[in-house]
């Protein structure tokens, strides 16, 4: 197809192995399934780097401080919202290994402009440094120090780890490895040292008062906790950039993001269009070995890790804050949970606590920038740059600096959290789930042929997904403005 043909467009060709819209982008090559290799515990992690960027202020702020408030009785939340996610991660996650696209690009084949309103709310949500200034204030509960000090050192670290690692998705795998490990060693601690007797009689509630919401705590923030367990907002979108990396179905063939600095740029790199196969015979058992694999690896390492992590996390606020009034649901909950488990425990865990809590907000941090710059390069290259000879990586480089730049100078000019940044950043997660679950439900019935299409149980998930976050959009909208006028 000539780059004319291009412009003036055809819905798909008639003789293309997929139905696939080529009105903005060309078709796709047509290319064998590659086979899951044997030992498949190689390619385990994109799923835990989904838990890793996702462990943040929600597990360690917002879940354990519905804990300290209404008990354990709302748990069945970050069950429900965790489920909701692997599903949503489900149909992203089966584009890509499909088409070797990420599912923003799928969005542009039906309208040119979808990546950029999605990469627009994403900038919007995560303009303001926030996991980096928690980790440091958290560092200056054992360090001492300035706080803003330390949270522009962390940003220049995060600026250097993701552009001077030969392969920038290797290095942030491994980085999220150790914050998974090391937070699992640390609520083994805490089931052995501080999680009293009492929280666990009281852990049943979580399944005997399904949908109870203690409404004391507002429907808005009982909400959102349900609907952002995990990740949410851009960092569902990025499992397809991750798995791709990582070498998944149709991904195999689709060059890696490199360092422009340390890295070796792959040849076809400037390549915009995906690769698809033949959807019978020896590709359909690869597909469905593939299929099977990435179910596995997602509800293990991302499902399982995330609720486990919030119900011990809940489980460790419940034993030591249950019933205090006046915390904060801030950083300073933090503060105050470390405190108090300095006293009963001892001042060793409480350090520990804060040091887990440091590391933890600064690699999530670390995978919000990736995210947020991967979303973004991949979006230019794809749609707005395809004939340029930049190189996907140089994007990704020069947009990750421009990231770590925004928050240093915001961070240097000494300003507070603008509110209406904070009324933004509140409203425009679930606005963005709301959109792309409707729209993964239109691009993995349409783009896709009959064998691979999202059906049955799973169509209804997505639809479940468009009326959770479109209910949570309007009363998160609705609040903010009271609160703005009220």
């Amino acid at each position: 197809m000539t780059h004319a043909d291009d412009e003036i467009g055809t819905p798909h060709r008639a003789d293309a192995p997929f139905p696939m819209n080529s009105r903005h982008l060309p078709m796709p090559e047509v290319r064998t399934l590659p086979a899951p290799p044997r030992k498949t515990w190689r390619i385990i992690g994109p799923g835990i780097v989904a838990a890793g960027v996702g462990l943040s202020s929600g597990e360690f702020i917002l879940w354990p401080y519905i804990a300290s408030q209404a008990g354990l009785v709302f748990l069945w939340g970050a069950v429900v919202g965790v489920v909701t996610q692997w599903f949503l991660n489900m149909e992203i996650e089966r584009y890509t290994l499909a088409t070797g696209e990420t599912a923003i690009t799928g969005f542009n084949r039906y309208w040119r402009h979808w990546g950029a309103v999605l990469v627009g709310l994403t900038y919007a949500a995560n303009l303001w440094p926030g996991w980096a200034t928690g980790s440091a204030t958290m560092l200056s509960y054992v360090f001492g120090g300035e706080p803003t000090v330390i949270a522009v050192c962390l940003l220049l670290l995060i600026g250097a780890i993701l552009t001077l690692a030969p392969v920038v998705y290797t290095a942030l795998e491994r980085l999220l490895f150790v914050k998974v490990a090391l937070i699992v060693g640390f609520f083994v601690l805490a089931v052995i040292f501080a999680i009293k007797a009492a929280s666990w009689k009281e852990l049943p509630e979580a399944a005997t008062h399904i949908g109870q919401f203690p409404s004391e705590l507002g429907v808005a923030v009982l909400m959102g906790a349900l609907a952002y367990a995990g990740a949410g907002g851009g960092q569902n979108l990025c499992q397809s950039n991750w798995i791709r990396d990582k070498g998944f179905g149709m991904g195999h063939y689709v060059p890696r993001l490199v360092s422009p600095v340390t890295g070796k740029e792959d040849a076809g790199s400037g390549s915009a269009a995906g690769y698809v196969f033949v959807p019978e015979g020896e590709n359909l058992l690869r597909w469905k070995r593939w299929w099977r694999f990435a179910n596995t690896e997602q509800a293990v390492t991302f499902g399982l890790t995330t609720i486990v992590t919030i119900v011990l996390a809940s489980l460790l606020a419940h034993s030591t804050l249950f019933g205090t009034q006046g915390l904060s649901n801030d950083v300073s909950f933090i503060r105050e949970e470390g405190e108090v488990l300095q006293s009963q425990v001892g001042g060793w865990f409480g350090v520990l606590f804060w040091l887990i809590g440091a590391f933890s907000l600064f690699s999530a941090a670390t995978g919000i920038v990736d995210y947020t710059s991967r979303l973004t390069a991949d979006v230019l290259k794809s749609t707005y740059m395809r004939d340029s000879r930049v190189p996907e990586s140089r994007l990704y480089f020069w947009l990750v600096w421009g990231l770590v730049a925004i928050g240093v100078t915001i961070l240097a000019l000494g300003v507070d959290q603008p509110l209406v940044l904070l009324v933004v950043s509140a409203c425009v997660a679930g606005l963005m789930m709301f959109v792309y679950s409707g729209l993964l439900l239109y691009l993995n019935r349409k783009a896709l042929p009959a064998p691979l299409k999202v059906r049955s149980y799973r169509a209804a998930a997505l639809v479940w997904a468009v009326g959770l976050f479109g209910v949570l959009s309007v009363l998160t909208v609705r609040q903010q403005i009271e609160n703005l006028f009220g």
